[in-house]
């Protein structure tokens, strides 16, 4: 039924393909489940990286790929520039870039049981506009 390559190989194959027979499922490939980072073709929608959207701004404005780059750095540096003073970007239509800020509030460690405090902090976050939802 297999190749024999060596002894240790032909019985974790064997008993590899009884457990799949079995009914026992122990990996993800066997059980047809696929965390959405490895199968992306079973979520809805589609991703777009940096490369995708920077040819999508070039075909849409009829503009070079390296200007389009250029565009999009720069947007996303003015963004990031603005939230680091901690203003809002608003693109109407599109949505809203703002700071948002987590109070300072107490935890537990899992591991010692202790509570410890976890600082305050600020994390960028974005709104989406009217025009934008409608468009969903």
């Amino acid at each position: 039924m297999f190749k024999r390559l060596s002894s240790g190989f032909a019985k974790w194959q064997n008993a590899r393909q009884s457990r799949l027979t079995q009914g026992f499922r122990p990996c993800y490939k066997a059980s047809g489940f696929y965390p959405n980072y490895v199968d992306r073709e079973r979520r809805k929608g589609t991703y777009v990286n940096k490369s995708e959207l920077i040819d999508a701004i070039a075909a849409e404005a009829d503009i070079s790929k390296a200007a389009a780059a250029k565009a999009l750095d720069g947007m996303v540096a003015a963004v990031t520039d603005a939230l680091k003073k901690g203003d809002t970007v608003t693109l109407v239509g599109f949505g809203t870039f703002y700071v948002g800020e987590r109070a300072e509030r107490s935890g537990r460690n899992p591991k010692t049981g202790e509570t410890i405090k976890i600082p305050a902090a600020r994390s960028p976050k974005f709104r989406a506009g009217k025009a934008l939802k409608d468009a969903l």
